[in-house]
């Protein structure tokens, strides 16, 4: 069996082809845009260069003969914006890129397309104690999400007239080594032993680790039940912010100090700094529901969420 692995020098992606390439049942082809990536070919991987994402003849070398297509690559946060009209280039990488992809794939016979999205397009909060899942109604709340949800639904359109296979997954937070973004942030942090103004902070949050995501993306990418599915993933069990902070500190043998703050001048103070999606993160709610993967698929996270942290900061000290 063939799989092609957009996005496969990322986050997501390094772990989800080292995984790959350890199954002999699986041979890899690696998409990247940067000649860099050249060197991770091997004997039972390929790496191609697709300089163009929006060219149908670009994808049909790389997508002929193959027969699972797994599409991580795509255009995430942006910390600090560059573009002027970030709407339109979240729409032509997330939702214009991927519909050629889906309709090259289509193309040349692939059965089946994993599209990794968010759980953004859920929400980027809940309340306590009502999760996310499946059937909760959409409600993207910026560009990002957005483009995540149009994606969707292009792609459940091209699966309805072309009749290939799509698994759409919404993550949460995915966490692990050398993780980017607001996890990442966070670990320097508490690794520095900056005091944390989090203790009035009473949150339930779900995450993914980087290895219980892979793992059921591998799962998704031949169960016959995943078809035409979506499905929300997590570790399982919800944690506050306060706890995890505490948990990382002592994975990572630092202290850490934590004092209170009221949860509206943090968010106010995020609003004034830019970083109100970084402060929600933090100070809200975001539980997702992931009893349809159990049922339908079977699938349990095989890794526990206190294993994953541990995993997520071995070798991190204070410096």
């Amino acid at each position: 069996m063939t799989v092609v692995v957009t996005g496969a020098s990322g986050f997501v992606g390094r772990e989800l082809v080292a995984r790959l390439l350890g199954l002999e049942s699986w041979s890899v082809r690696l998409v990247s845009h940067s000649q860099s990536f050249v060197n991770c070919a091997t004997n039972n991987a390929t790496v191609h260069i697709v300089e163009n994402f929006s060219d149908p003849a670009q994808w049909a070398e790389v997508l002929r003969g193959a027969d699972v297509l797994v599409h991580l690559a795509g255009r995430a946060h942006v910390l600090k914006e560059s573009v002027a009209q970030p709407e339109i280039e979240f729409n032509r990488v997330n939702v214009e890129f991927t519909g050629v992809l889906a309709r090259a794939a289509a193309t040349q016979g692939i059965k089946r397309m994993i599209f990794v999205s968010s759980i953004g397009v859920n929400g980027l909060q809940s309340e306590t104690g009502k999760k996310h899942s499946e059937a909760s109604p959409p409600r993207p709340e910026n560009a990002y999400t957005r483009s995540k949800w149009t994606a969707e639904q292009l792609l459940m359109d091209v699966a309805n007239s072309t009749g290939i296979e799509v698994v759409i997954v919404r993550p949460p937070l995915v966490y692990g080594a050398s993780a980017p973004g607001n996890f990442g942030a966070l670990i320097r942090a508490i690794a520095k032993s900056w005091p944390l103004p989090l203790g009035a902070v009473n949150n339930l949050r779900s995450l993914v680790s980087l290895e219980n995501l892979v793992d059921f993306l591998i799962l998704c990418m031949n169960h016959p039940r995943a078809a035409n599915q979506t499905f929300l993933v997590s570790d399982g069990r919800d944690i506050s912010t306060t706890w995890l902070v505490r948990f990382l500190a002592n994975a990572m043998c630092v202290k850490v100090r934590i004092f209170p703050v009221p949860l509206f001048i943090l968010r106010f103070a995020g609003r004034l700094l830019g970083r109100t999606s970084a402060v929600q993160g933090l100070c809200g709610s975001l539980q997702v529901d992931i009893s349809k993967a159990r049922n339908v698929l079977g699938w349990s996270p095989p890794v526990s969420v206190e294993e994953g942290l541990r995993r997520a900061v071995a070798g991190i000290t204070k410096p």
